[in-house]
């Protein structure tokens, strides 16, 4: 029986042996993650700031939370942000004024948003999901992997590291690229925040942090890669990926 939901909780995938093990045999906890009901699926065109994208979260969350909402995943862009979690360290933020940096609850450490880049807010209820934290961050590994793969791209997990990543054998021996990202934070069951997938963003904007906290491999976009993907490509992908892990 999975354990109980702390009130808050912030999780951005630091015990990756924990809960890789603890989707074995996948199947059956991919079946706990979804829901008999619908969330609902919204798309906002233009920027959203960061300020209001915090703001709506934590109004929806409290509504899911009281019954009063169903589930919401949000699809936005941001303006070009830092964003710094829990575990932050300020020797990670390497140029403090380049943009701005916003100081969130979610797991993880120094993360960039911005114009390019699909974020999708993940606000579920994990009552009606099998109550799992650990399970519910490798169905959004899943989602993600998922998504790639519609572009016949092989995202890959990492036990030493978070998010989704790519080999580049072109790059050298042993070179990776991350091309997604996922921090989350559990207040009440209700899980927010959620996931950045990197569509064609300016990777440059990247080198301001040490995303994550890894130094020794680098971030790539679907375009980096040389797939012409619109994001609303990568939008209906994520929506069909979506639909397999969490109903």
């Amino acid at each position: 029986m999975a354990k109980s939901t702390p009130a808050t909780r912030t999780l951005f995938g630091p015990a990756r042996k924990d809960y890789l093990e603890s989707m074995r045999p996948r199947s059956s906890l991919a079946l706990a993650l979804k829901s008999g009901l619908p969330a609902r699926w919204e798309v906002t065109p233009g920027l959203v700031s960061y300020e209001d994208g915090l703001a709506r979260m934590e109004r929806e969350t409290q509504d899911i939370a009281r019954g009063d909402a169903p589930e919401l995943i949000w699809l936005l862009e941001h303006p070009p942000l830092y964003t710094a979690g829990t575990s932050a360290r300020d020797a990670d933020l390497v140029i403090p004024a380049r943009f701005p940096v916003h100081h969130t609850g979610r797991g993880g450490q120094y993360t960039y948003h911005g114009p390019g880049q699909r974020v999708a807010y993940v606000m579920l209820d994990l009552r009606k999901r099998g109550q799992d934290v650990r399970a519910f961050v490798a169905g959004l590994e899943s989602w993600l992997i998922g998504t790639l793969a519609a572009f016949n791209v092989k995202g890959e997990r990492r036990e030493d590291r978070v998010g989704v990543w790519v080999r580049r054998p072109e790059k050298g021996p042993g070179i990776e690229d991350k091309i997604a990202a996922i921090g989350i934070r559990v207040r009440h069951a209700v899980t927010f925040h959620g996931i950045s997938l990197n569509v064609e963003p300016d990777l440059s904007h990247f080198s301001g942090i040490v995303p994550c906290g890894v130094k020794d491999h680098g971030v790539t976009s679907l375009v980096d890669l040389g797939l012409p993907v619109s994001m609303a490509d990568a939008d209906a992908a994520l929506h069909v990926a979506y639909r397999g892990i969490f109903g």
